[in-house]
């Protein structure tokens, strides 16, 4: 179930399953996804496919790989993509942790419901050392390989 907006306690709209966020998108066609992970991880790890719902997602990293610093310019880079600050904006990273900073960031910069899809692409690593415990992917959400 999606998290109603929380702005004062989490400093963004709120923390929504891989499952909602994707439910959210398909019942909303304004409401976009941004993949906010490093080139390396589409290439290596793939990335959402929202082909299916004739929709794109987003690809803007929100750290510069490999030197692992915030991109000062990320919002621009949103405002480029042409994200309008009134539409929900589900942000995806590999856990939830980037994607967090990066709903904050567009909070801060005035877009009215930046979510922070928990879990991420691939999820955090389980107990046998692999990340198959929650994310995108473990939902079997649509994505691809490059």
């Amino acid at each position: 179930m999606i998290e109603p907006p929380s702005r004062g306690l989490e400093g963004y709209a709120g923390n929504v399953s891989p499952t909602d966020a994707y439910a959210a998108i398909v019942a909303d066609p304004e409401a976009v996804l941004v993949d906010c992970r490093t080139r390396a991880e589409w290439h290596y790890v793939g990335m959402p496919d929202l082909s299916d719902l004739e929709r794109t997602v987003l690809f803007i990293e929100w750290e510069d790989y490999p030197a692992g610093t915030v991109d000062p310019e990320f919002v621009d880079r949103l405002i480029e993509a042409g994200v309008l600050r009134h539409v929900p904006v589900y942000f995806l990273c590999r856990s939830g942790v980037r994607s967090r900073s990066a709903a904050i960031a567009a909070t801060e910069a005035a877009f009215d419901a930046a979510y922070n899809v928990s879990g991420g692409f691939e999820g955090p690593i389980g107990p046998d050392g692999t990340r198959d415990v929650s994310g995108w992917k473990v939902a079997e959400l649509p994505w691809r390989h490059t």
